[in-house]
């Protein structure tokens, strides 16, 4: 299986690449630490997702045939299970970055695992919709269709050599769903202060501060009370993202709000320089934020729970407000006003998330596999 000169041949599987999200930078990340890799994915819309992939190869599911998947790959969750299927990975060995459905590629050689977390849809349905399952017809489709992709999840994932996991919250999630203890491997942060800059037309005007919020707009994400603790503040907010409540929260954002979508990663370093906070209201499995605005020695103001609590110096590069709720954040973005802090100190904190350093473990990881392969 070896391939030319013996050197081994490594693949990289995601779920699909359809959006702009920390998952897909840990994917660019892989390819620069693989750079020979094929990436295998079901869904694949260069126009959804960051330009680099542009330069991969990139394997594709029959689902991408679809236009309409392609430009909503929720749309496809029944199909998923059948599409990963049909994306055998011929490979000494496949990476696989997995939200739920990446572990599940056929491989003919080792498999490690990058679990970003248990698919969200399957073990936490009511925070993934942001209302309870049976309120909803898309939420009684996913009732129903639970129980078998539930086994069909397990299944696939006894199929891994070995689990790896981005924090604490998320090997612990691995273990209860799957019962495999898992290595946790922290991904690095993916915007380099140190690349070019390009100015944000709606922004230039907010050049001298703002908090700024960067994520992609999903009920659980708690933009939405985000945005209603700010209203009637003296403080902004600029929120970045997109998502199925983009028209929503520009509707009802106030003249202290400001909703961007479609940034280049230039536009995001010019966000991240001339922001004077991140806000982080939402329950994440790691959080990679924190890191991208720690980069440019910005703190954030974060909910206590989640992958925060790996990425977060409490009173070095950041501090916590209690719940996701407009009250609690309001209140967080009051007690900041005024106060200094050390961007030194921040940005060597962060120095501890860098890609050398994920780049190292990663190979490692997979060295070990490749040695225990007798083929």
């Amino acid at each position: 299986m070896r391939g030319g000169g013996g050197r081994p041949r490594v693949a990289i599987a995601h779920d699909y690449l359809t959006q702009r999200g920390g998952a897909e930078r840990v994917v660019l990340s892989m390819l620069r630490a693989f750079p020979d890799a094929t990436v295998h994915t079901t869904l694949y819309d260069p126009e959804g997702t960051f330009p680099e992939f542009r330069e991969a190869r990139i394997v594709t599911s029959p689902l991408n045939r679809s236009a309409r998947l392609r430009r909503d790959h929720r749309r496809a969750l029944p199909l998923l299970p059948w599409a990963v299927s049909r994306l055998p990975v011929d490979a000494d060995l496949v990476i696989a970055s997995s939200s739920g459905w990446a572990h599940a590629v056929p491989a003919s050689g080792r498999k490690l695992v990058y679990c970003h977390a248990p698919a969200r849809w399957l073990y936490q349905a009511e925070a993934y919709l942001g209302h309870a399952p049976s309120t909803s017809v898309t939420g009684r489709v996913l009732l129903a269709l639970t129980p078998p992709l539930r086994r069909w999840d397990r299944r696939a994932a006894a199929t891994a050599d070995r689990y790896l996991v981005n924090s604490t919250v998320v090997r612990d999630r691995v273990k209860q769903a799957y019962g495999i203890d898992a290595e946790i491997l922290p991904p690095p942060f993916g915007i380099d202060p140190a690349g070019p800059s390009e100015p944000v037309r709606d922004l230039v005007d907010w050049a001298d501060g703002y908090h700024l919020l960067v994520s992609r707009l999903l009920p659980y994400k708690n933009v939405a009370e985000a945005v209603r603790a700010f209203r009637g503040l003296d403080q902004r907010l600029v929120v970045v993202g997109h998502g199925p409540l983009e028209g929503e929260l520009r509707a009802a954002a106030p003249g202290n709000v400001r909703v961007v979508s479609g940034l280049v990663d230039a536009q995001l370093r010019w966000v991240y320089a001339h922001s004077t906070a991140l806000i982080a209201p939402s329950l994440e499995d790691f959080g990679l934020t924190p890191l991208e605005a720690g980069a440019f020695g910005r703190p954030t103001l974060a909910l206590h729970a989640g992958g925060y609590l790996d990425t977060i110096a409490p009173g070095v590069s950041g501090t916590f407000f209690p719940e996701p709720t407009p009250d609690a954040i309001r209140e967080a973005v009051l007690t900041n006003v005024g106060r200094h802090w050390d961007a030194a100190a921040i940005r060597a904190h962060v120095d501890g998330f860098s890609e050398p350093h994920f780049h190292r473990r990663l190979t490692a990881a997979a060295q070990t596999l490749l040695d225990a392969d007798p083929a």
